[in-house]
């Protein structure tokens, strides 16, 4: 006789563990651990950076301070054009975790639709230092930093992952 699998029965999720085990192995191996996270309303991130409602952040130790990987929720500091900037980002919104110089990781379902309206392609802060519907800013850049360099380890944008687009995975086995 089998068990019927209700919510009660699945227990917690397996992705904050694939994602700790898949950061680990990224930094044991001398990897560039990379996340792509899905952009909404429960996000802090620098929204200037964020592209089609994805942002891709440098997960490395190296390239932030504090990081927390918890069940719940992915926090740390970090540095975006010269500017210190605090980041969270809840667990479902990972979409992906990957190193950077070999495009090896795991990819994840993207968090269910909400009642957060999508952010519109392009999107940014707008002069009045207001965020679009949906999003939290995290501190204004100082002026005269440039916004094209995103990266929060040497003020570079994030190379593309192999592929191009979104970041194409093998499996880790």
């Amino acid at each position: 006789m089998t068990i019927p699998v209700t919510p009660d029965t699945q227990g917690a999720s397996t992705r904050p563990y694939l994602i700790r085990a898949l950061h680990d192995w990224c930094t044991d191996n001398g990897y560039t651990p990379y996340l792509a996270v899905y952009v909404d309303g429960s996000v802090q991130v620098p929204a200037e950076y964020v592209k089609n409602n994805e942002i891709v952040l440098n997960a490395s130790f190296e390239a932030t301070s504090s990081l927390q990987l918890g069940n719940d929720f992915i926090s740390f500091k970090a540095r975006f054009g010269g500017t210190a900037r605090e980041i969270v980002v809840p667990i479902d919104h990972v979409i992906a975790i990957y190193a950077r110089e070999n495009g090896q990781g795991m990819a994840f379902p993207a968090p269910p639709a909400g009642a957060e309206p999508p952010l519109v392609e392009g999107s940014g802060a707008t002069d009045g230092g207001t965020a679009p519907r949906g999003l939290r800013l995290a501190e204004a850049p100082a002026p005269g930093d440039d916004a094209a360099r995103a990266s929060a380890e040497d003020d570079e944008s994030p190379p593309e992952p192999p592929g191009g687009g979104r970041p194409s995975l093998k499996r880790v086995k």
